[in-house]
Formats: structure tokens, sequence, C-alpha cells
């Protein structure tokens, strides 16, 4: 997916002029060209959270592949005591983009960028409100309306839940979105189809305050199945996993809609994945960075944030479940899509990014 409606299609000519055929083990040799040093700082998901720390990772990969001048680092950070030291030890490295990933780091991204104004940041998940970060947010409750409409639709119970790992905007962005598109899908049908694990109204829920450990998960989701939910949308990270692999030993009682990176390329759980509600920070981190090392100076205002409209977030295809979803509901999604990216139904949450 090509956010070309936000992103310069210069910087795309720039990398893949930089780039032309030559494969990615060539080094430049015979050049004097200076490598372009893009570093990365995972929170304490790890690279292989298989969720936004997994994807922003992708998104480095993907510009080296279109920028072989770009050199790529990670760095991954076990305790949030290790957020100000990480992003310290690059700027010591003299990385040239020194990217932060998730809202966790905010804190952390925003004192090294201030110590350091003429370092170039960037951070996925957050916006610190400092000239040299660059912001990359996604408006993930208009994907996740979608998914809360396509949930109601597809519960035989009446009742579908959520939960996440700690109540911070980039989490509960998601849940409020997912409330609504079930309450929406209500009030189309006439139907009364409950949401557990979140009440919009007064921002509170159920979470796991992990975004790890399995075990965690399935005992929120465990909870919420016994509560009746036969559809599960978890925004917990790694910890999500729990859910996934216990709906698919579930033998279809239950099912689950995943978030950030399509749950059927990046779990080993797709047979009980309804759709994923993605956030395509692969194309945004790759672009960003093939700007950056091209020359161009990244605005942290406007930055960037991710919408339905630009393809910065979407639903995943439904795979094992296409046959299962019926065509009139995949229509009323494909509408509901549609209908948002016009702005003829507005998405709201106090978790959403100031564009």
């Amino acid at each position: 997916m090509r956010i070309a409606s936000v992103f310069a299609v210069g910087g795309l000519v720039l990398g893949a002029a930089a780039c032309g055929k030559a494969p990615e083990e060539n080094k430049g040799g015979g050049t004097a060209a200076k490598k372009y040093s893009a570093c990365m700082v995972t929170d304490v998901g790890g690279i292989d959270d298989k969720s936004f720390n997994t994807s922003a990772w992708k998104g480095l990969q993907e510009a080296k592949k279109a920028n072989d001048n770009i050199d790529i680092k990670n760095v991954q950070s076990k305790a949030e005591a290790d957020y100000e030291v990480n992003l310290t030890g690059f700027v010591n490295q003299k990385c040239d983009f020194i990217l932060a990933v998730g809202g966790l780091m905010s804190d952390a991204t925003k004192k090294a960028a201030q110590a350091n104004p003429n370092q170039q940041f960037a951070i996925v998940d957050s916006n610190p409100g400092v000239d040299n970060v660059y912001p990359m947010q996604f408006d993930t409750a208009q994907a996740a309306f979608q998914a809360g409409y396509l949930a109601a639709g597809m519960s035989k119970t009446g009742k579908v839940g959520t939960y996440g790992g700690l109540p911070i905007p980039p989490v509960t962005i998601f849940m409020d979105g997912f409330a609504d598109g079930v309450a929406y899908y209500n009030k189309a049908k006439g139907k009364n189809v409950q949401v557990l694990g979140w009440d919009k109204a007064t921002q509170k829920g159920s979470f796991t305050n992990d975004f790890v450990k399995q075990d965690e998960g399935k005992k929120v989701s465990d909870t919420l199945v016994a509560q009746g939910a036969d559809i599960i949308m978890p925004v917990a990270g790694g910890a999500g996993l729990g859910t996934t692999a216990a709906a698919q030993a579930s033998n279809g009682k239950y099912s689950v809609i995943w978030v950030d990176v399509d749950g059927c390329e990046s779990t080993p759980n797709c047979p009980t994945l309804v759709t994923t509600v993605v956030k395509n920070i692969p194309d945004a981190v790759k672009e960003a960075v093939l700007k950056a090392a091209g020359g161009e100076k990244l605005q942290a205002k406007p930055g960037f944030v991710g919408t339905l409209a630009n393809n910065g977030v979407s639903i995943a295809p439904y795979h094992d479940f296409d046959s299962k979803v019926p065509a009139d509901l995949k229509a009323e999604v494909d509408k509901i899509k549609a209908d948002i990216a016009a702005g003829t139904i507005t998405v709201t949450s106090k978790a959403q990014p100031t564009k």
C-alpha cells in the first residue's frame, strides 16, 4: 500500500535512483558516498513482537532495499529505563536517523531530542511535539470501526470483546473505534450486540498491563469468553498471542481480530483470525527514511497521520474466513470504509492523533 497522497513522489524517485538494480550485498564499493544510517530503538516488546516493532523494522528493511546506501541497525530495550540510554547511544554513534517505536517511548524521545536539537529523530505512535522528532501516528479508530461492525455482524452469541495491554492512546484508540463500529451495527440493524472489555464512555476496561506475557493475554480473554464473547480483539502486542493460540485450540468456540500487522502473516494462528486492523507502519517508516536519506527535511508539523483515505490504516483480507463472511456483510464493511474516507461517517476517539 502506497501512501502517495501524503509522501512526495520525489522521495521515492531519489530512493530508486540511488538504488538502481544493484544487489543488496553491493555495499557501494568504488564510491566515496557516505552511508546514511537509520537506527531503531524498540520498546520492551522487542523486534519479534509480531506487532509495531516488527512493522517498524520491516519499514527500515524496505528502505534499505530501495536505497542500498542506507545502513540499518536496531537495539532492543529490555526495560523502560533503557529507552533514553539506547536513544542517546545511537546519538553518540552518529546515526543520521533515529527511530523510536511506540507511545511508551514518547517521554524518553522528547528528552533525547531536546538535548540533541540537530539530530533527526522519528517516532511511531506518538507526537512529543518537538521540532526534530517526526511523528508517525495512525487513526486506527477508523479501521477498528470497520472491525467492530464486522465482529457484530459475525457474532453468534451477540457478545464481542476487546482488551488492551495498557490504557494508553495507541491502545484505547482501537478499542474506541471497535466499540463505535458495534454501536453503528446495532443502530443500522436494530440489534443489541454487547461489547465486553471496554466502555468508551468511561474509558474503562480490561487490560493485561503487559505487552509480552501470553499467559496474561489468555487469562483476560478466557474471562471475556466465559462472559459470552465469541469474537475478541486483543490490543496487547505479543500478549495477544495467548488469545490467538487459545482460540485456535477452542475448535471454533471463538475467533480473534488481530491488530497492527496482518495476523496471517505475523502469527501462527491464521485459521482463527477473522481479519486484522492494520497500521501501515512499514510504508510510513520506509518513506520517511527514504525522504530523509534523500536530503529532505522531515517536518514535525504535520508529521504523518495514517487514515483509511491514505491507506495508512486498513483491515486485512479475511483469509481463512473469506468464505465464512457473508457477501452482504463484506459489502457493508467496504461501504463503511468509503463513507469514513469521504467524511460521511465521522469516527471519534479521545486518543485520536491531531492532524
